[in-house]
């Protein structure tokens, strides 16, 4: 005599996120690290973006202004190919990709990036805004 099993379509779907939102720190998706990103701003004058990107180069990322936000970019492919294995070709690739909206009085024109030990370090320079208009009351 053969048991039933009851087929639940979500089982496998609700299996996923319990791991992936335990605390099962010995789970395998814990090896799956979202990079950092820091945002920051420095005595008002400049505001910071740094990206910790340890498995990118500078020509794999491409920073660019997109209608008032700040785009950073970055893929990497790489091959390998191993003639005494039955594959041709082993690939993989890595992305990331991040926007923030940059602040009114961002000055789109003073930004500067520069890539050190795997960090990513894009400062965008802050104007001085206006200060409010003081209306007098007549009467």
């Amino acid at each position: 005599m053969r048991d039933l099993v009851k087929f639940d379509p979500f089982a496998e779907i609700q299996a996923l996120q319990k791991q992936f939102f335990s605390d099962d720190w010995f789970s395998p998706i814990k090896s799956l690290q979202m990079p950092v990103t820091d945002i920051y701003t420095v005595n008002d004058k400049e505001m910071c973006v740094e990206a910790h990107l340890p498995n990118f180069e500078q020509k794999d990322i491409d920073i660019k202004i997109d209608k008032g936000a700040l785009v950073i970019r970055a893929e990497r492919h790489e091959q390998e190919k191993d003639k005494d294995k039955k594959y041709v070709v082993r690939e993989s690739s890595s992305s990331f990709y991040r926007s923030v909206k940059l602040p009114e009085n961002a000055d789109e024109d003073a930004i500067q990036a520069n890539m050190k030990d795997g960090i990513l370090k894009v400062t965008v320079g802050l104007k001085q805004l206006p200060e409010p208009k003081h209306i007098v009351i007549k009467g």
